[in-house]
């Protein structure tokens, strides 16, 4: 999820190349429409800076409709929470598909740990 067009549509292709299936969002509202459609989704990757609700907000909804949820945090120019209430990974801007790749292959081992 991000508002900015263009990182959206360039982490999409990085993701997809990457062999994932990638549905875009560009606001939190429309990534809680689209989850509440019944598509299952196994990973999460958001923006902190988003108009109306942060990445932060978007995955404290989706953990209290959804636990538990795997996520991952992105991470541009705004400050995160510092209470670690939702300890969430991060990859920081910009990035690459090197860099996704690490992040979602950290997540998969928190997940099977």
């Amino acid at each position: 999820m991000d508002d900015d067009a263009l990182i959206s549509m360039a982490t999409a292709e990085m993701l997809s190349d990457l062999g994932h299936r990638v549905l875009e969002a560009h606001s939190g509202t429309n990534a809680l429409e689209i989850l509440r459609g019944g598509i299952v989704v196994d990973l999460v990757i958001t923006d902190q800076g988003m108009p109306g609700m942060t990445g932060t907000g978007l995955a404290a909804e989706i953990r209290a409709l959804w636990p538990p949820s795997s996520d991952h945090h992105r991470h541009g120019h705004a400050d995160l929470p510092k209470d670690g209430t939702l300890a969430l990974p991060r990859v920081d801007k910009p990035y690459g598909e090197k860099d996704l790749a690490a992040a979602i292959a950290s997540v998969a081992r928190i997940g099977t740990a």
